[in-house]
């Protein structure tokens, strides 16, 4: 299961953790404004704005996890399982493969009145890449510097929600885990006052009592919960470093250990990386489950007007720095 968020200094920020318990091939793609992108069903688009985001490559076509592009329009990806529905091909509507969305609507949206607009014509189908490789059940998290959206493939078509935290898990639906968040509203960041009783001398006794309640556990629904309150609460200066810094911190609140949450199959799902982009600079940091250090890769170093994808392999261990 993964988490995704938006955070926002004096620049934007967007990214995710991606938790399963095995790895493909991950790898930081940038894809330049003339790479083509030969849609199944949607025809050719050849030219298109440049984007940059963690990818699975197979047959020289970038499966984006999320991605972002150079408008500062971003997107990831989340698993679904039980509640996305993806369609058959439907006339008079743009019929794009689950594979497809994020290019689709990276490569011509800049804002999210833009996104609204082309996705009320766009139908997603349950086509596959290969037949070795099935469909992923997902629903998303689009963001610009404005605003949030959570789009939800249904029986009857793309539903979109105003996601005014910024924040997205997994199951269930995104309309329900805002209501869960009603179950919290008595948290705060400051010491708690005494409701319980008025005969009663209860005070606190120690710092962070204000919190108690919040979720601790790693189930989507306490996902979602903990890290809306981090991030609605979060405190830091505008400097890169700093804000890079806090969205780490914000999305270690929920990060997944290996060994901790056992699948059907036997295996552990852990958090196998996490992101941070400035969507405004185009920069892609992230660290990995067996590298804490923070990597980045910035998009305008490369040629963005070439027909090449760019990729870098994810350093995966650790990077110790000895002080004597």
């Amino acid at each position: 299961m993964c988490t995704a968020a938006t955070y926002i200094t004096d620049d934007f920020y967007f990214g995710r953790t991606l938790d399963y318990e095995f790895s493909y091939v991950d790898e930081v793609t940038i894809t330049p404004r003339n790479y083509t992108f030969n849609f199944r069903k949607a025809g050719t688009m050849k030219s298109h704005y440049a984007i940059t985001g963690i990818a699975y490559v197979l047959d020289n076509y970038p499966l984006y996890y999320e991605g972002v592009n150079e408008k500062g329009l971003c997107i990831a990806g989340l698993n679904f399982p039980g509640n996305a529905v993806y369609r058959e091909e439907a006339a008079g509507m743009y019929n794009i493969a689950q594979f497809e969305f994020i290019p689709w609507v990276l490569g011509q949206c800049f804002a999210i009145s833009e996104v609204k607009e082309l996705l009320s014509k766009t139908n997603i189908t349950k086509m596959q890449f290969k037949d070795n490789l099935p469909v992923a059940p997902l629903h998303w998290l689009v963001a610009d510097k404005n605003s949030a959206v959570t789009a939800e493939p249904c029986e009857d078509g793309i539903k979109l929600y105003d996601n005014p935290v910024g924040i997205l898990t997994n199951n269930p639906p995104f309309t329900e885990q805002m209501v869960y968040l009603n179950n919290y509203m008595s948290l705060s960041v400051k010491p708690p006052v005494n409701n319980f009783s008025s005969k009663l001398n209860l005070h606190p006794y120690c710092r962070g009592m204000g919190a108690i309640g919040l979720p601790g556990d790693l189930s989507s629904p306490s996902r979602f919960v903990r890290a809306a309150f981090t991030k609605m609460n979060s405190i830091s200066n505008g400097t890169e470093a700093e804000s890079v810094g806090q969205f780490f911190h914000i999305l270690g609140t929920v990060s997944q250990q290996r060994g901790c949450c056992e699948t059907e199959c036997g295996e552990y799902e852990y958090t196998i990386y996490t992101s941070c982009c400035n969507a405004d600079k185009g920069i892609y940091y992230y660290t990995t489950y067996y590298n804490h250090q923070i990597s980045a890769i910035n998009m305008y170093h490369e040629n963005l007007d070439s027909e090449e994808l760019v990729r870098y392999s994810l350093i995966n261990k650790e990077q110790i720095m000895m002080q004597n």
